[in-house]
């Protein structure tokens, strides 16, 4: 397998290549639209195909590139069926297999931060999006985002998965590049509850700002980033 993380220092967003390194196919996740032309080069120097873009959810801080990628390598477009965004071409159910040569990666409905975040598992890598994050979680003010349902999904399924799993998110602030479910488990504050009224205590008390640009980027997501 070819992996490759990419940080976009503007949104502290985590842009995930991944491929096959027997058929060079390979999946993009939640690219940034202004570091697609990096992401082309590298599927250049790595020789790979580009067959998916992945999208985790409609993100607010940053516009996808999955439209310019498209136009550029005619992937497709992938997020899971709960998605507002209609030009999406492959919309993918829970616990849905999805195939890139010889690698099976596992669609996980894990709303909460927002109503359509999805997850998704190849082998022991977790790309959780914004659902969980390294000592956090995704806000739940937003876009139909719900306390009760990121509480569950990080709880009933993430947290499920073994603990050796590796925890890649959408998002780092603090320079963190990967942990564990089981380091999450034992040392994520947000995670550090008796029940499911503490964890919507903590997250109804965030105070966060919204972030710039907000309702212009999810209109664009929604649009796949094509206006």
């Amino acid at each position: 397998m070819i992996f490759k993380q990419v940080f976009d220092i503007k949104t502290s967003t985590y842009t995930y290549l991944i491929a096959s390194a027997k058929g060079r196919e390979a999946v993009i996740i939640d690219p940034v639209i202004e570091n697609v032309n990096e992401y082309i080069q590298l599927l250049k120097e790595l020789d790979l195909k580009l067959v998916k873009v992945i999208d985790t959810h409609i993100h607010a801080d940053h516009v996808t590139g999955a439209y310019k990628l498209k136009q550029a390598t005619n992937c497709a477009t992938l997020m899971g069926e709960h998605t507002p965004a209609d030009a999406v071409e492959i919309k993918v159910k829970d616990n849905e297999k999805i195939n890139i040569d010889d690698l099976n990666i596992r669609s996980i409905y894990t709303p909460g931060h927002t109503s359509e975040s999805y997850s998704f598992l190849l082998d022991n890598y977790l790309f959780s999006g914004d659902a969980l994050l390294i000592n956090g979680t995704g806000r739940t003010d937003f876009q139909n985002g719900n306390s009760k349902d990121s509480y569950h999904s990080i709880f009933n399924k993430l947290l499920t998965l073994s603990e050796d799993t590796l925890l890649y998110p959408g998002h780092d602030y603090n320079g963190k590049k990967v942990s564990t479910i089981g380091n999450e488990k034992k040392f994520n504050p947000r995670l550090q509850v008796k029940n499911i009224d503490e964890y919507i205590e903590i997250m109804s008390n965030l105070n966060l700002t919204k972030p710039d640009m907000m309702d212009s980027n999810v209109s664009r997501n929604i649009q796949l980033g094509a206006n």
